[in-house]
């Protein structure tokens, strides 16, 4: 199963918050904005990290995550059964109720308004004169004592053979999740979590949970299971040991027993005559599994082997990415081993052998964290691909390189305007293209300039036609001194692609200026002047004033700055190479709109 949406309320910086949520999630922002708050809140309701005094919203003293989890496989459905709603999904909420006091986990299900359907008002019925006022007397046997056994029954049979007439509301039970005082931490799924700091040789240790450690353990267990050497050696120990004892396995004698060691039980004997004790010293024979698993350690040859610790952070961070990559596809196998095991059998009551399932979640707080731009590309690859073979990866970044366009939905804008008013988001749940040619055109300029994912991270974007335009109105603005770095100058390609870009940004409410050419030169044709009114019509009808606005130049942007016409070749060069020569004089119309532009 996967997370499908979440309900933070009063979590650290977070007073209240809902997400929507895809396969993959990248969570980006400005810093102290709350992104690492929206995963440490998750971390919190999967059991990964306690709560303490500070991760109370100010002022606060309850706190809550909820959420919704859907794709629930057949093992889950079961498992889940109770909360499961007619759309497959459960509703799952972890509250503490007072500051301090204990969080406990409470599950959203159908619950009968009536009082005597309740499952929580069990015991007011546990008796004979108060369920016979009720119409659960005709689902109770005649006669015996009444058990609350007995009143739950009774209530979940009423309400299955009256499902159509029974007034439910569908809220937080009153009565533990799954009637459990502890809900054991695993139970939703597996949760793998890569810190923005952390130090290698805790994933790489044999020993706990760690990944490594896990598969070490998938190793040791095939090769107990089918690596026939594996299998002698643990013999050969296990018959070394028998000669040190006094006796073998079947309580005869060992003849073959070394006698240093029947002599040091003598030597310890004699110490003891005035307590009238025997010494038996007995040899227990090692777990070879154990001894591997203690006795492993990982080391790293790059020219120089020396352990994982003793690594630039770089390659520790490649190497517990590597980890997990390996994890996923051994998760992969099994999962597909089990599934075939499921489909092929049925246990001996001819019902179907439940197949083993496992959720998987990995969780990373900025992964591009010293890795080169390159290696930042090819991990966000990889983290894709993870999310696409049945795992869910959730991710807080300030890389570009972590951010596709294509996959608008998983994007995540983290924000907070102010203290008081505490962290928010902006997403796009819609579908941001109206048709699929419109998508097609937008895909091939994100290909000819990847860079545009930086647009998320910006304060406020600029959109021009072209790369002219992006060095011309970038270098005048630093001229002027009114360039501002938390500005992105984003070229669109074309004219005709400026509209689904808007699009874009209205659906995430990020503010933004557009720059384009009028295009009215002298000497165009009718047709030609028609096309470029209706390019500008696209683009004005594309913007919401809330958050876009227009700066027009004069039929282009050459004509505006005064250059000659003509420029073709290298066009964004002979551009620059005019505006930076001696003498250029900049016209006090261009220079307010350049201006307006980082208004």
């Amino acid at each position: 199963m996967k997370i499908k949406r979440i309900h933070i309320h009063n979590w650290r910086s977070i007073k209240d918050v809902e997400i929507d949520f895809q396969r993959l999630m990248v969570f980006i922002g400005q810093n102290n904005h709350g992104k690492s708050n929206v995963l440490s809140a998750i971390l919190f309701f999967f059991g990964v990290i306690p709560v303490g005094e500070l991760d109370y919203a100010a002022g606060a003293n309850d706190l809550y995550v909820d959420i919704i989890f859907d794709d629930l496989d057949a093992h889950d459905k079961v498992q889940f059964n109770k909360y499961l709603t007619a759309e497959g999904r459960i509703r799952v909420r972890k509250q503490i109720l007072d500051k301090g006091g204990v969080a406990e986990y409470r599950g959203y299900c159908e619950i009968p308004q009536d009082d005597w359907l309740k499952e929580e008002r069990v015991s007011d019925y546990a008796n004979r004169e108060a369920i016979s006022a009720t119409p659960l007397k005709d689902f109770v046997p005649a006669g015996g004592r009444i058990t609350m056994a007995l009143v739950k029954k009774a209530q979940l049979d009423y309400r299955t053979q009256n499902i159509e007439s029974v007034s439910v509301s569908y809220n937080v039970e009153a009565t533990p999740f799954l009637g459990l005082k502890n809900v054991a931490q695993g139970i939703f799924g597996q949760v793998f979590f890569v810190p923005a700091v952390k130090n290698a040789t805790e994933e790489f240790s044999s020993k706990g949970k760690s990944i490594f450690g896990q598969l070490l353990t998938n190793v040791i267990n095939e090769m107990s299971s089918g690596n026939e050497t594996y299998r002698q050696v643990k013999q050969s120990v296990k018959a070394l040991t028998e000669k040190l004892n006094k006796k073998i396995a079947d309580g005869s004698p060992n003849s073959e027993r070394p006698e240093q060691i029947s002599e040091l039980e003598r030597l310890l004997e004699s110490e003891l005559q005035s307590w009238n004790t025997t010494i038996n010293i007995e040899i227990t024979p090692p777990d070879v599994d154990d001894v591997m698993r203690l006795g492993t350690n990982v080391w790293v040859d790059d020219g120089v082997p020396t352990d994982v610790n003793r690594k630039g952070h770089g390659l520790q961070r490649s190497l517990i990415f590597a980890l997990i990559k390996s994890w996923a596809k051994v998760l992969k196998e099994q999962r597909e081993r089990d599934a075939e095991a499921t489909a092929e059998g049925e246990g001996p009551d001819g019902t179907v052998v439940r197949k083993v399932s496992e959720s998987t979640f990995f969780i990373f707080e900025e992964p591009e964290l010293y890795l080169h731009p390159q290696a930042q590309r090819e991990l966000y690859a990889s983290l894709k691909q993870l999310s696409e073979n049945g795992n869910q990866v959730l991710l807080s970044t300030h890389s570009s390189s972590f951010v596709d366009i294509d996959a608008y939905k998983s994007i995540c804008i983290v924000y907070k305007n102010n203290v008081e008013d505490g962290t928010k988001r902006r997403q796009c749940g819609t579908e941001l293209f109206a048709a699929e040619e419109d998508k097609r055109k937008f895909n091939m300029g994100y290909w000819i300039n990847p860079d545009r994912g930086e647009l998320f991270f910006a304060k406020k974007v600029i959109l021009v036609e072209g790369q002219t335009e992006k060095v011309v109105v970038t270098y005048l603005a630093k001229a002027l001194g009114v360039y501002k770095y938390e500005y992105s100058v984003i070229d669109c390609g074309s004219k005709n692609s400026i509209p689904q870009y808007c699009s874009l940004l209205n659906k995430f409410g990020i503010p933004y200026v557009v720059v384009y050419d009028k295009d009215h030169h002298s000497g165009k044709s009718p047709e030609k002047l028609a096309e470029a009114d209706r390019s500008a019509e696209a683009i004005t009808n594309s913007i919401d004033s809330q958050f876009g606005k227009t700066v027009v130049m004069n039929n282009d942007i050459e004509e505006e700055l005064g250059l000659p016409s003509g420029l073709c070749r290298s066009k964004p060069y002979e551009a620059l190479e005019q505006v930076t020569a001696t003498g250029f004089s900049l016209s006090a119309s261009c220079e307010a709109k350049i201006k307006t532009v980082y208004s």
